[in-house]
């Protein structure tokens, strides 16, 4: 029998950051009305990014990342219905069944369920020892098999994988990481941040393993190893698998709602069924960013700006979501900050020295900044912010030259 309300004005799937925001969000806009906000986890909500980085090296505790205590979430009469997993949505009837069979009412849905761990589709793919890093749960159980493993293999080089490889490094651990294409951060960076992290992650002692794939992972019923396609077998305690996500949006479209990669949505959160949004990493939108196209993003920044562009659409103050897309990783002493997608870009700027470890590439596509990678390089991700917004066309020679500040530059 459910101990919560069967309906709610505004029901929030996904207690992720886009579903946690939404719910401030409509209270910090005036909205009074009755608030649930799901999750198929038993944790309050909680910030993922640390979970590959200081979570996973135990520098920062679970209560840290909490987004709000307990106390804010009932001084803001807002109700947590955690450990609930919703299967399925009638939009017509405005109502929700979660997997254990409870029915849920609402006026407004916000759909910010995210997405699960892309699994690897070979042999052994579920064995013990083979982990994503998506959940606390997911890096507890890495930390509590931490101490009986010497040898791990991380699947994927994204930046995920890099930055549990950089942790697990710092831990004392032999690290293999195995990517698919010819180069580590391949689908989201140009190569020369690509070759500057594989020589950084090689000068710490990690194995890279690029253009290799996996055809198994060996052992009974525990991880043995981790077997190439040209045979070879990578022996490993432990296995992280980071090769992205699935888009949680499945009820939805059983339910009728345009999508594809995740879910459509329109300019202000919204998707084709009535009295329903989505946000966050399973909303596909267009962005100006991306030259017009439809994406998903996966970034804090993105569920929390489209969590406030819908919160205001329910509220009656409509806003389109034009946010600029930035992101960040920490990997060794290093910090990368991403501002803008460098997606299609056709020409790239080295501004500053590798060798020195402070530097930015800046990505063009037709003459026009769309994005910049800044390593340990604060000032030139806070000015380069403009840049891309206004699409600013600069002389690649001028955009190179350190003695000129990027706030000082003018298109060309």
């Amino acid at each position: 029998m459910a101990h919560f309300p069967s309906h709610f004005d505004v029901a929030i799937v996904g207690a992720g950051h886009g579903g946690a925001q939404a719910a401030i969000a409509l209270r910090q806009n005036g909205f009074a009305g009755s608030i649930g906000l799901i999750g198929d986890e038993a944790e309050l909500p909680y910030e993922r990014p640390p979970l590959s980085k200081d979570y996973l090296a135990r520098e920062k505790s679970f209560e840290r990342l909490l987004i709000r205590q307990a106390d804010f979430w009932r001084a803001k009469n807002i109700t947590l219905i955690l450990g609930k997993r919703v299967a399925g949505v009638n939009a017509d009837a405005h109502a929700l069944a979660t997997t254990e069979g409870d029915r849920i009412a609402y006026g407004k849905l916000v759909w910010s369920a995210g997405g699960a761990p892309r699994r690897l589709a070979c042999q052994g793919h579920d064995l013990a020892g083979v982990h994503a890093v998506r959940t606390r749960a997911d890096v507890d159980k890495i930390e509590s098999e931490l101490g009986a493993a010497t040898r791990i293999a991380v699947i994927g080089g994204g930046y995920i994988g890099l930055e549990a490889a950089a942790v697990l490094t710092k831990l004392g651990k032999e690290v293999t990481v195995v990517e698919a294409a010819d180069r580590v951060l391949a689908r989201v960076a140009g190569e020369p941040l690509s070759r500057f992290y594989e020589a950084e992650h090689r000068a710490h002692g990690v194995t890279v393993r690029l253009s290799e794939s996996v055809t198994s992972i060996e052992g009974a019923t525990t991880a043995s190893g981790v077997r190439l396609a040209s045979g070879e077998v990578l022996p490993a305690e432990i296995v992280v698998v980071g090769i992205g996500i699935v888009p949680a949006v499945q009820p939805l479209l059983d339910a009728g709602a345009a999508g594809g990669n995740g879910v459509s949505v329109d300019d202000t959160c919204r998707t084709s069924l009535p009295d329903i949004y989505a946000i966050g990493d399973c909303a596909e939108h267009v962005s100006r960013f991306a030259n017009g196209a439809r994406i998903r993003l996966e970034s804090v920044q993105n569920a929390n700006d489209m969590a406030n562009c819908a919160a205001k659409a329910i509220v009656g103050q409509v806003s389109s979501y034009d946010a600029v897309p930035w992101f960040w990783s920490n990997q060794y002493d290093l910090k990368l900050q991403t501002v803008g997608l460098s997606t299609g870009y056709d020409t790239t700027v080295t501004r500053g020295d590798l060798v020195t470890r402070s530097f930015s590439v800046i990505y063009l596509r037709e003459g026009k900044v769309i994005a910049l990678d800044c390593v340990n390089s604060v000032k030139d991700y806070v000015q380069g912010r403009a840049l891309v917004l206004a699409g600013a066309e600069i002389a690649p020679a001028k955009l190179a030259d350190t003695s000129t500040a990027l706030k000082e530059m003018q298109a060309t």
